[in-house]
């Protein structure tokens, strides 16, 4: 694949829901409620647009999407944005679809007037290439809160100026 098919889009389809879900799933990364919630955001921004907060970036390769970003402001911040969810399909990762994708993002929050991006993710070992992933496109580790999802599975936030 070569990243000159990769096709970037701001606009949400009413497809997109079930093409979240399908690339939420094959990560094989979160459980059925948090691919329920990652579903419903697509499904909020369809029918509402922008207006709920949520702005999305996607990745489309032969007309289908194979990653996306899900962002929007901090409430009760002025600048402040988070990454809610970033997610490739399994069978394109480790491609640098996801690096696209974030690039993207972070242009994307500049242009909103956004000053800071903040995510978050697990301490368990399935996400160290998560972890990785972040710090390699210069992401700092700003606080880790023990035991935040469960015990022995803390929460890593991260943050980077734009």
């Amino acid at each position: 694949m070569n990243h000159s098919e990769i096709k970037i889009r701001d606009k949400v389809t009413k497809q997109d829901p079930e093409y979240v879900r399908e690339i939420v799933t094959s990560t094989g990364f979160f459980h059925d409620f948090e691919i329920d919630v990652a579903v419903e955001l697509v499904e909020i921004t369809v029918l509402n647009g922008t207006e709920e907060g949520y702005y999305f970036i996607f990745a489309d390769y032969n007309g289908k999407p194979i990653g996306y970003c899900c962002y929007g402001l901090i409430p009760c911040t002025k600048s402040s944005y988070d990454i809610y969810w970033i997610a490739v399909h399994n069978d394109y990762r480790g491609k640098g679809i996801g690096k696209i994708i974030l690039q993207k993002t972070e242009e994307e929050v500049k242009k909103l007037g956004g000053t800071g991006i903040y995510l978050e993710t697990s301490s368990k070992d399935l996400y160290i290439p998560t972890r990785q992933f972040y710090t390699n496109a210069a992401y700092k580790t700003e606080v880790v809160i023990k035991d935040f999802y469960d015990v022995g599975d803390d929460k890593y936030i991260f943050s980077k100026r734009v």
